[in-house]
């Protein structure tokens, strides 16, 4: 059986660092109250130069180096993002040119926070199909471009950066073994930018109401995620023939720790085995499960064969994970 295999991966941050304290202007002692709410120490935000496309493409140049693979093999880009450069053209399209991958056919697509796990799933389908052979998949995403950074309960939350994979086609048995994925329209409002399209076009007034940032139900969003992570833990299991404790790493949407402390002691999973970088990267939404994927193969905590889950989570509301052996 045909199978996707990883063949490389790269992550890439901004280079500013932007800590707890640069919220001062926001409530007394930030680090602390950001810190004890969401377990982030810092993130880090994108220039006011630099855009998704750049730390998409950073990212996948060090995939391609990863995986010693040559642009001109890449047959697939697809960049998972809900902060393209533009409405149009494809943020792919600008990462192909960048990457001289020019072989390849680029399409954006959008899940939000689980965009970078949607993406994995239709790779994985267009190379199980046998008909591509190298899929090159991006988490990328500037949330720092669409915050309201008078808003408390969001704006410390969230940092830039963009994670790559690339996928190809193998018979080793490695690779990835199983998939889950779903949607609940009924929450979409949940998780949005009012103005941002054709239902409510930006204009001065939805700028001066600040219904062109980032708008998130918090609570509702907190139980949605203690709900669907622990079923998307037991479903991939469940697929893969094995006990969830059998998985030896999880690699999480990096969105809060308080959400992995919950899910640690509702499955009893030790926490040990979530693989968590949001301490130093905040939520990077799309990019955060690329990030952490990559930051813990490069490191060897991540060792080959070890299984894997990787899982995602976010505005749709979408959710889904991916069950892999390294």
């Amino acid at each position: 059986m045909i199978r996707a295999e990883i063949l490389g991966t790269g992550g890439y941050v901004p280079a500013r660092v932007v800590p707890n304290a640069h919220f001062d202007y926001l409530v007394d002692d930030a680090d602390q109250w950001i810190h004890s709410r969401t377990g982030i120490r810092e993130r880090r935000f994108a220039a006011a130069e630099e855009s998704t496309s750049d730390l998409a493409t950073n990212a996948a140049l060090l995939a391609l180096e990863n995986g010693d693979v040559d642009p001109l093999e890449i047959d697939c880009i697809i960049v998972a993002t809900s902060t393209p450069d533009m409405i149009l053209p494809a943020t792919a399209c600008m990462v192909q040119k960048n990457i001289g991958a020019a072989r390849a056919f680029a399409f954006d697509m959008n899940a939000v926070c689980s965009s970078f796990i949607y993406a994995t799933e239709v790779a994985d389908n267009l190379i199980r199909s046998g008909k591509y052979r190298k899929v090159l998949l991006i988490g990328a995403d500037t949330y720092s471009k669409i915050l309201d950074m008078d808003d408390k309960t969001t704006a410390p939350l969230f940092g830039d950066g963009a994670g790559a994979l690339i996928l190809g086609a193998g018979l080793s048995g490695k690779g990835i073994l199983h998939t889950v994925m779903q949607s609940d329209g009924n929450g979409w409002e949940l998780i949005q930018v009012p103005s941002s399209g054709s239902r409510k076009p930006v204009s001065a007034e939805s700028i001066a109401a600040k219904e062109n940032t980032f708008k998130m139900a918090g609570k509702s969003v907190f139980s949605f995620a203690t709900d669907v992570i622990p079923r998307i833990i037991s479903d991939l299991a469940e697929r893969g023939g094995v006990k969830p404790e059998e998985i030896d790493h999880i690699i999480p949407h990096q969105a809060n720790v308080r959400i992995i402390d919950f899910i640690s002691r509702k499955t009893g999973i030790p926490k040990e085995k979530f693989l968590l970088n949001l301490d130093r990267y905040g939520n990077t939404a799309a990019g955060s499960v690329g990030l952490a994927l990559d930051e813990n193969r490069r490191n060897g905590v991540i060792k080959p064969g070890e299984l894997v889950l990787m899982m995602g989570f976010g505005g749709g509301l979408s959710w889904g994970g991916v069950l892999l052996r390294a």
